[in-house]
């Protein structure tokens, strides 16, 4: 259902159309989640360690095509906002075509160099080949990954975050049945698990794409949208382009994080992935509420109601406030029974460490959460370059530090651990200051624009 953002209450409106987020996400998170319990069940610690390993590398590339679909959305956002739908189409015409040839090319070269890509993670010799086995399928059906989040992309910037979630949820079914009969029926280990998650994609990536332009018809396109257009080209170039930069350089710094806790051997790596996993679903909702902010932003923006802006950043630093205080507290209190979820519980260190992790991060959910708040907001004003300098600083600061804590003999791998809420607040006080200035200028253009109504009533 499409939903116009730039009427009715903000909060109302942002959360309406983040919850479907959450739950779509939920379910994605749901069958990566059953792929590390299946795996670490009935496989074993090594090939979680090896699923894991390969998991930061997979992320990587899948936020390289990710992203650029979430660039192209902005401009989907806009453009409907303004109620400019030749332009819309014209928009996903190109960007449809570019990054789909884009995809085709990156997954085969991948497919080719997977073995060099874990010798430079220094991905340890128990677990190379299952982690080789693994990332090659994935690699493969990348273009799944382009087609889903293609379509999602184009129908939650038209304000419709429900049917991308009908197509998740089927997917998520898929895949933990394929997970168990591959697995434990036919024994085909890790790449069994790949392969279901491969096909579970293609089914729901394929459906959406019916669905998108068999029902909403508004956005089918014409011979008349089948056109090069320049402006066009270099306003979706430009928004892809650094989204993908800024998601790359989110799932880069966590390679090189993943490449320090490999150096720590197989416990710390299944440590790391399980309570990655957590840690990642903890967040989730406020990952989804900055993705539902910045369509917000964009379509307000499109329409000219910038004071609506202002409002909309209120309303969301509150319930940004609000969940991840409850957040925090769930997780830590839990951190325990959650590690045993994904780990048998004779492996003692490896739920050991999964719980330190998790106690240190939890406390700092509040900074990750005003972090995807700024994301949103500055993507959805066009002001990509900020999103990007905020990403930099987050995850250089959180490499970095991971690689001198963890260095220290008395801190080890709880330096890694650490090193993420320390780049988390360095990133948000930055953000903090430019958004103070931003908002000093769209202020002064609200008066502005007011000034001018007011003069133009007064003549009338």
């Amino acid at each position: 259902m499409v939903t116009d953002m730039t009427k009715g209450n903000p909060s109302k409106t942002i959360l309406k159309f983040t919850f479907p987020m959450l739950i779509g996400n939920l379910f994605q998170q749901l069958y990566n989640i059953v792929d590390s319990v299946v795996v670490g069940r009935f496989i074993g610690k090594d090939a979680l360690a090896a699923v894991g390993s390969s998991f930061m590398l997979m992320n990587f590339f899948s936020f390289v095509i990710i992203g650029l679909c979430m660039g192209a959305s902005v401009v989907y956002s806009y453009y409907f906002g303004e109620k400019n739908y030749s332009n819309l189409r014209r928009t996903i015409f190109f960007s449809f075509l570019s990054i789909g040839v884009f995809t085709v090319l990156l997954s085969i070269v991948l497919v080719l160099n997977t073995e060099r890509m874990l010798l430079l993670i220094n991905t340890p010799k128990s677990i190379f080949k299952d982690s080789q086995i693994y990332l090659q399928v994935i690699f493969a059906g990348l273009i799944f990954v382009y087609l889903y989040n293609v379509c999602s992309a184009l129908l939650r910037s038209i304000g419709d975050s429900k049917t991308p979630l009908y197509f998740l949820i089927l997917a998520a079914t898929i895949n933990i049945v394929l997970d168990l009969v591959f697995v434990i029926v036919y024994k085909m280990g890790v790449f069994g698990v790949a392969l279901a998650t491969i096909i579970a994609q293609a089914v729901s990536s394929i459906l959406c794409l019916i669905y998108a332009f068999v029902k909403i018809p508004f956005i089918r396109l014409t011979r008349e949208d089948m056109i090069f257009d320049r402006e066009i080209a270099f306003t979706v170039g430009k928004f892809s382009f650094l989204t993908s930069i800024q998601q790359s350089i989110m799932t880069f710094g966590m390679v090189c994080v993943q490449g320090i806790v490999n150096t720590f051997g197989p416990d710390t790596i299944a440590a790391f992935t399980a309570a990655g996993k957590i840690d990642s679903i903890a967040y989730l909702p406020v990952q989804d509420f900055g993705n539902a902010f910045s369509t917000y932003v964009a379509q307000n923006k499109g329409a000219k109601k910038k004071d609506r802006i202002l409002e909309g950043v209120k309303s969301a630093s509150r319930t940004i406030i609000i969940f991840c205080i409850i957040l925090s507290v769930l997780i830590f209190i839990n951190s325990n029974n959650l590690m045993r979820i994904f780990v048998n519980a004779d492996e003692i260190n490896v739920i050991k460490l999964g719980v330190e992790y998790l106690s240190i991060i939890s406390i700092f959910y509040i900074l990750i959460g005003f972090l995807f708040m700024f994301y949103g907001f500055f993507r959805g004003i066009g002001e990509l370059n900020v999103s990007l300098i905020l990403t930099i600083i987050s995850l250089g600061t959180r490499v970095l530090m991971a690689y001198i804590l963890s260095s220290i003999p008395q801190i080890a791998q709880r330096g890694i651990w650490w090193s993420i809420p320390i780049g988390w607040g360095l990133a948000d006080t930055i953000g903090f200051i430019i958004y103070k200035k931003v908002k000093k200028n769209i202020l002064m253009n609200v008066e502005a624009d007011n000034q001018e109504n007011n003069a133009f009533n007064l003549e009338n």
